[in-house]
């Protein structure tokens, strides 16, 4: 029989769509990931399942939204009860690793956004709790400098070089392996010791971290001794290879810090753009005009444009490095002969505001910016160019992989396969469903938004539970979603047609796993 296909599956993370040169960015240098993109499918209209990373991932790695596979908002976990397409990878003969950022449990033990519990209750949750550990990628697990052994398997990868964290100070592995190889780690570590620059937009941040020492490059270089050392195998692997940036702080090391200007960038689509504002705008406008930061650096912020312009700059630099390391872990594929012999994947998990409408990060606001995020599919079987503009979901991209490699998925997946719009010739999806689950209340809402968004090529509508008010645009007419029809008379019949189908949607989140045992 012949060997299947191995499969590495790039990842990055707070990416958008339109920030590669391969989806038209104007600036950004990634010569790498287009070069994957000139030999695969590249989808143009390809969204998340939900915005925000550890969800998201989740749904990556079990074909199911997160209100089904139970990872709801950061902070979350996904139980070690739930399978995932690696767990059948593994099972049809395959070799695993993840390489990088994981983020599928806590990494920090800082405690939740909600309010404590001041109710003593006897019970305190309505599912009994797991006795199962969940602490596999928290800083207590790497505390020691020595490389930490890692319990495997790890939702069903055999191999595992953890990252956790964000920035030039990552933890995990990579922390562990910092401490113990670089002696004046202490010194770079040291925020008094930041470089020198002119740079005023928060969490811009010159680390003294050099580059062959940063997370990017560590990552790029475990993938590298993973693909030379799967060589003179006769299995077949798959490796999921997870860069942490461009997520914040912005903090790209040595070259990659000037490599582009914030001259060079604009703000296209500013505040002023939207014709009616929604209630979260509003407020994180009134909050940047009072001068009041948000109170952790995960929340969502507007800036001012040169605010922007200098963020965009760091994120660019931050890019094109991660773009280098890809094209050495390619090199390494084509080096020792297994090039033609893998299919190759990009992504990311989630994008960024990045300056739409003057916000920056991502929050419930579920603009394109953050919901649609890049994919490439690059098989070995053809090679050739293609695009596709046909929606697809990242809960597609399981069940396409063990269609692929001729596995079956397991009952409960959601995901569908998208092998046969690969050609760019024939649809995928009409419209995708989106969540957002926040884990405490911000941007001006009462209590933790939750959100759903049905997303057709033609209509965004967007229902905010409990808030009174909702977004519906008319992407023909306006592609950048800047007049919000919601309450618009003359559109009701639209939104009621288009919020029937988002209800027809919800009626399917039901966990479809188990089957039933009996009859009655």
């Amino acid at each position: 029989m012949a060997k299947k296909p191995n499969i590495l599956l790039f990842i990055t993370d707070q990416h958008r769509a339109d920030w590669l040169g391969c989806t038209g960015h104007p600036i950004v240098r990634t010569p790498n990931i287009d070069a994957i993109a000139a030999d695969g499918t590249l989808f143009e209209d390809f969204h998340v399942a939900l915005p925000v990373c550890m969800p998201n991932r989740a749904s990556l790695m079990t074909g199911r939204m997160p209100s089904v596979h139970g990872l709801r908002h950061n902070g979350c976990l996904l139980s070690k009860r739930a399978n995932t397409f690696v767990d059948v990878l593994a099972a049809g003969g395959y070799s695993t690793a993840s390489i990088g950022k994981s983020h599928l449990q806590p990494f920090t033990q800082s405690p939740p956004l909600r309010a404590p519990d001041k109710v003593e209750r006897l019970i305190p949750e309505a599912w009994k709790l797991d006795s199962a550990s969940y602490t596999l990628e928290q800083p207590v697990n790497f505390q020691g400098d020595a490389v930490s052994p890692f319990e495997v398997p790890y939702y069903g990868f055999q191999h595992v070089d953890m990252v956790t964290s964000h920035g030039d100070q990552c933890g995990g592995h990579y922390g562990q392996w910092f401490r113990e190889t670089v002696p004046n780690w202490q010194e770079l570590h040291d925020p008094a010791n930041e470089l020198n620059h002119n740079y005023t937009c928060p969490q811009a941040y010159r680390t003294p971290v050099p580059e062959e020492s940063y997370p990017t490059t560590w990552i790029a270089d475990k993938a590298i001794e993973y693909v030379k050392g799967r060589s003179d195998q006769n299995d077949p692997f798959f490796a999921f290879v997870s860069f942490p940036d461009p997520h914040h702080p912005f903090n790209p090391p040595g070259k990659y810090w000037d490599m582009y200007s914030p001259d060079d960038f604009t703000v296209d689509l500013p505040y002023d753009a939207h014709q009616n504002p929604t209630a979260p705008m509003e407020h994180a406008t009134e909050m940047w005009a009072s001068g009041i930061a948000p109170p952790i650096p995960q929340m969502p912020f507007r800036a001012d444009d040169q605010h922007i312009r200098e963020a965009m700059a760091l994120t660019a630099g931050m890019i094109t490095m991660i773009d280098d390391q890809i094209g050495r872990v390619v090199q390494s594929l084509k080096d020792t002969g297994q090039y033609d012999d893998t299919i190759i994947i990009f992504t990311a998990d989630h994008g960024d505001y990045l300056g739409d409408f003057n916000l920056m990060l991502k929050g419930p606001i579920q603009l394109p910016a953050i919901t649609r995020v890049p994919m490439i599919w690059s098989d070995p079987e053809t090679r050739a160019a293609a695009r596709t503009d046909t929606l697809a979901s990242t809960i597609d991209i399981s069940a396409s992989i063990l269609d692929r490699v001729g596995l079956a998925p397991y009952n409960g997946m959601q995901g569908q396969s998208f092998l046969k719009s690969l050609d760019g010739t024939q649809p995928h999806r009409d419209e995708v469903l989106i969540e957002h689950n926040d884990g405490g209340a911000r941007m001006g809402f009462a209590q933790a938004a939750r959100v759903r968004t049905l997303r057709t090529k033609k209509w965004r509508v967007s229902v905010f539970a409990g808030a009174g008010w909702g977004e519906l645009y008319d992407l023909t007419a306006d592609p950048k979603e800047t007049n919000n029809l919601w309450d618009d008379p003359e559109y009701a019949g639209e939104k009621a047609t288009l919020t029937m189908r988002l209800v027809e949607h919800l009626t399917f989140q039901m966990d479809e796993s188990p089957r039933a045992t009996r009859l009655a």
